[in-house]
């Protein structure tokens, strides 16, 4: 029978989940070895450093790897427990891929015993843990599986999927709410009390098929609220309104939450999950794929604006602030700001120039374009046109007077005060 400090854990994937994950489990006094495929990530990690921005993160790690609870490999251990915190991306069709986590499975079943437990904790489509276990079964024919063995399986498999914030993932971590979906109600148990050794908030259990569309659910949710008012910010600007001061009197109604407008949707979660229910039905979710599309083109919108202040005040230098998907992060995956700024620096070349806090050097995209990586203070020297695109604090800590004489295309709201920036007949201030 495991006992409490001899635990160990085998977390596989040290991403922006899977880190922290490896990290808050090893502060439990559990043994925990991540597994990556990177060289990087193994070598920066094994040294006590992070490879990601998250908030207090870095001394976390440090703590844990200096007390010889937490160390990175490149190669799968034994282990007591195996979490998958890999990458489910989709294709050019939207199709889920699911390669990552059939990889991280066939990697487990070379050191599975009797007596462990396997978590899946990506994001995947509805059926993805059934398949795991399916492949367990074919690798490991001598291990009776959940579900074709009855209650007498020699291992656990549950699905439990992370639904944390970025900038917010240790706290969420441990606060927020899990819902464990086993693969038989004995699974569900298994998982439950891994997770009790680091979950303060509520554990409830389900089957897996069930958890797997919750987190599903959870984004596309949060995708359609997204979508209104992304489009309702098309329908304001095109009214001459600003939507934000609308936003704000409309959610004085008791039953009224309108989300904010922004450049599009993006991260790893909002922007692709929605898909794999779309895929899954394609006849069955037309809401749903319409918000994606909604969400898509308002990055297309903004590029069109944007191309249409640069081209009404040719050869001037332009700030374009932020590249990140969402605030105080250096998350770029699916960004619309990266997607945007990529487009005006395809056409418009050097005079783009690219604020953000968050990078050391722009993306290979960028810079091969001619952009360049500059600071708030040059970019409010050097810059008379300034595109919001992300609403990192130390662009909202920027007075109204330093900005009076720019002119501005705000996407995120975040300079509506008294005093603006200049204007173009054609291009108005607040245009979302």
């Amino acid at each position: 029978m495991m006992g409490e400090v001899e635990l160990k854990v085998a977390v596989l994937g040290l991403g922006y989940i899977g880190l922290p994950t490896a990290a808050v489990i090893a502060r439990t006094g559990a043994k925990v070895v991540g597994i990556d495929v990177d060289p990087a990530v193994v070598e920066t990690v094994n040294s006590g450093r992070v490879h990601i921005e998250e908030v207090d993160l870095d001394g976390l790690v440090s703590g844990v790897v200096a007390r010889g609870n937490l160390r990175a490999s490149l190669a799968i251990e034994p282990a007591d427990v195996f979490v998958i915190a890999v990458p489910t991306p989709f294709g050019e069709d939207h199709a889920p891929n699911i390669g990552y986590v059939l990889r991280a499975a066939t990697t487990i079943a070379t050191v599975l015993k009797p007596g462990d437990t396997v978590v899946l904790e990506s994001t995947s489509p509805v059926g993805t843990t059934e398949e795991v276990r399916d492949l367990l079964a074919k690798l490991r024919p001598d291990l009776k599986v959940p579900g074709a063995s009855g209650e007498a399986a020699d291992v656990a498999i549950a699905y439990c999927p992370e639904r944390v914030l970025p900038g917010r993932i240790l706290v969420e971590l441990i606060d927020n709410d899990r819902v464990i979906g086993g693969i038989t109600p004995r699974c569900a148990r298994k998982a439950l009390s891994f997770y009790r050794r680091f979950v303060r908030g509520a554990c409830v259990t389900t089957n897996a098929r069930a958890a797997e569309m919750t987190k599903l659910t959870e984004n596309a949710f949060r995708d359609v609220n997204i979508a209104f008012a992304n489009e309702l910010s098309i329908v304001a600007d095109k009214m001459g309104v600003d939507v934000w001061e609308v936003i704000r009197l409309a959610n004085r109604h008791p039953r009224v939450n309108i989300l904010q407008p922004g450049p599009g949707v993006g991260g790893h979660c909002i922007a692709v999950d929605p898909w794999f229910l779309v895929h899954a039905d394609p006849a069955g979710t037309p809401l749903i794929r319409t918000a994606r599309e909604v969400n898509d083109g308002k990055t297309d919108w903004v590029i069109e604006r944007a191309t249409e202040l640069l081209e009404a005040l040719p050869g001037a230098p332009v700030a374009c602030l932020g590249l990140a998907f969402k605030p105080n992060i250096d998350d770029f995956r699916e960004s619309p700001a990266l997607k945007a700024v990529e487009a005006l620096t395809e056409r418009f070349g050097e005079r783009i120039a690219v604020v953000e806090p968050y990078a050391r050097a722009l993306p290979a995209s960028l810079a091969a374009a001619g952009a360049r990586l500059i600071d708030i203070d040059s970019a409010l020297a050097d810059c008379p046109i300034m595109i919001v695109l992300v609403d990192h604090d130390i662009f909202r800590s920027v007075p109204a007077e330093e900005r009076a004489d720019k002119y501005v295309l705000d996407t995120r709201g975040i300079w509506g005060d008294a005093i603006p920036g200049k204007s173009l007949p054609a291009i108005r201030r607040h245009a979302a």
